[in-house]
């Protein structure tokens, strides 16, 4: 068996050079059986850690060659642009840390922030389409432009979106689901429908045979509410009656809260609910006592109702208070419509005075933009690109660019034989959906819907199994009612006053007397000493809530004498052998 060789071994099992041949062998001769090291072979030990580091850190520190291929440039680099569209605010000022190991963890904290920032840039590349408006040729204008020109210039499929239902059960109310694929419409003498209006595949078709004053999807498109002259009823695709719900009667408008499933209404008598469709019951009901309610809108930024009054006022709610968040006075008249663009940014007001402004929700302020318009509007819509749509009778206009700077001139108009009633912009398409006494009309608006939509928030195209798993998602991240409040970043603060009030609540414990305690025993005294245990009893609590008293009074005496005792003074190395303060 042949051996192998060792960092040590036998003197007659290791290989020896020529030269000491002589000098080995008297070696071994003299010493036989002594094992001998041989120590080119042993193996150096491992380098410090720190060696190790800087070692590795001069390897890092290489120079980069030039770019063989000019036309490969290497990783895309987003523009400045892009990254502060995906920014996440300043970042944390690490000088003002003084631990190490806290600095480190910050540090690869705004490490990930920054590559989150960076990928999410990077990601635009995959975004193919683009929005795309109207240009008009010299001496013209995008206003000129008809339905039919338009319907006649864009592509099969584009035209297809555009139709006209004419029915016989009007004025109608129509609403659109968060994904933009299905449609439910209301007439008010009791027809409603609900359809995929893409396809126009009809899931069902009923007779209420009473009222309808508005209509509103739920969560998903498997069931929709509709609020009737007495009561808000909820039905499924099918048209089979789910639930009635009593405690919401003579309601006029109804707004859906996805994030927190909760249907807001308001009715004729005033009131405001929130209900949660989740479990069924009513998170808040309360009595604006600010007359009869048939405006209302949502704020998706921050999830609060919006209410326009008679009296010029628009009011801001949620479900925990009784009392509205805030007021604004938008106008000197009554006000007959208000909507807020989808980013939480722009308000719209209008009044019977033909007055419309915008107003920046955020900070409550303004007007930004102030119009006046030829008759008052009736109705207000945003889009997803910040279009707004003015119903005014049996006119629509929409209005580009009208936010930020003044627009002169409408982007588009259209006219109707009868008055319209309500319109909304279909989410991630460039339709808008305009419901009217004789029936429903889809315009084509280019550039009012977002080309590109995030699947996993709402998917036009998502299947069966999709949409169950997103509800199920959508439920295990449910937003509590409380959480409703006009600046929701506000959940991410600390709370200081408390920790002041704290503070000099200690401080004043100083200054108090001991606290009685009112003692009332459960039962009455009966039998002979009764009354006596009673008086122990008694005697015993007051004297503990006394010691307890006394005990966190000296505590504090002792916290503050420690703080004044402390010596200005630098600590010596020999102030040890000093004799101890009493």
């Amino acid at each position: 068996m042949k051996k192998t060789i060792r960092y040590f071994s036998a003197p007659d099992a290791e290989p020896e050079p020529q030269g000491s041949a002589q000098n080995t062998a008297e070696n071994s001769k003299k010493h036989k059986g002594v094992i001998t090291y041989d120590v080119t072979k042993i193996k150096k030990k491992p380098w410090g850690r720190k060696r190790e580091d800087r070692r590795l850190e001069k390897i890092k520190k290489i120079k980069q060659k030039p770019n063989p291929d000019p036309k490969f440039k290497g990783k895309f680099k987003p523009p400045k642009e892009l990254l502060e569209k995906y920014s996440k605010g300043e970042g944390v000022n690490i000088k003002n840390v003084r631990l190490d190991i806290h600095k480190k963890k910050l540090e690869k904290k705004e490490a990930r922030i920054k590559f989150a920032e960076q990928q999410a840039a990077k990601t635009e590349i995959l975004l193919t389409e683009d929005v795309g408006f109207l240009e008009a040729d010299p001496g013209e204008t995008t206003t000129q432009f008809t339905q039919k020109q338009i319907v006649d210039s864009v592509d099969i499929a584009a035209a297809t979106k555009h139709f006209d239902l004419r029915l016989d059960f009007g004025p109608y109310r129509a609403k659109y689901t968060r994904n933009g694929r299905h449609l439910v419409i209301g007439g008010r003498k009791g027809h409603v429908a609900a359809f995929d209006w893409l396809t126009k595949k009809l899931h069902c078709e009923i007779n209420v045979m009473e009222s309808v004053h508005d209509v509103c999807w739920l969560h998903i498109e498997t069931m929709f509410a509709v609020a009737q002259k007495s009561w808000v009823y909820i039905y499924d695709n099918q048209g089979i009656e789910l639930h009635c719900i009593k405690r919401l009667n003579r309601v006029s408008r109804m707004e859906f809260l996805p994030y927190h499933f909760l249907l807001g209404s308001c009715s004729e008598e005033g009131y405001l609910s929130w209900l949660d469709v989740s479990i069924g019951q009513l998170v808040g009901q309360y009595n604006t006592n600010l007359g009869r309610l048939n405006i209302l809108t949502q704020n998706p930024w921050n999830a609060t109702l919006c209410l326009g009054h008679a009296k010029g006022v628009v009011s801001f709610w949620s479900p925990t208070s009784r009392e509205p968040l805030a007021k604004m006075l938008c106008h000197k008249a009554p006000i007959l419509a208000v909507d807020i663009d989808p980013t939480g940014t722009y308000m719209a007001s209008s009044a019977t005075n033909r007055e419309l402004k915008i107003w920046d929700v955020r900070k409550l302020e303004g007007p930004v933009q102030e119009y006046k318009l030829i008759t008052s509007a009736n109705n207000l819509a945003f889009s997803q690109k910040k279009l707004l749509s003015v119903g005014m009778g049996n006119v629509v206009e929409v209005y580009r660019d009208c936010c930020i700077k003044a627009a002169k001139r409408p982007y588009l108009r259209h006219r109707f034989v009868t008055p319209v009633d309500n319109f909304k912009f279909c989410p991630y398409e460039d339709v808008l959906g305009v419901a009217h006494g004789r029936g429903f009309t889809s315009l084509l608006v280019p550039g009012a819907g977002e080309p590109n939509f995030d699947s996993l928030e709402a998917n036009p195209f998502q299947s069966k199994s999709q949409r169950r798993e997103a509800e199920v998602k959508a439920l295990l991240e449910k937003i509590q009612p409380e959480m409703i409040t006009l600046d929701p970043t506000v959940i991410a603060d600390v709370d200081m006053p408390s920790l002041k009030d704290k503070i000099e609540a200690k401080k004043k414990l100083l200054y108090l007397k001991a606290p009685k305690i009112n003692y009332e025993p459960r039962k009455q005294a009966k039998g002979k000493g009764g009354s006596v245990k009673m008086a122990r009893n008694k005697k015993i609590l007051q004297e503990e809530a006394k010691k307890e008293f006394v005990k966190n009074k000296r505590q504090i005496l002792q916290e503050n004498k420690e703080e004044g005792s402390k010596p200005n003074k630098p600590k010596h190395v020999l102030d040890r052998f000093l004799p101890k303060q009493k």
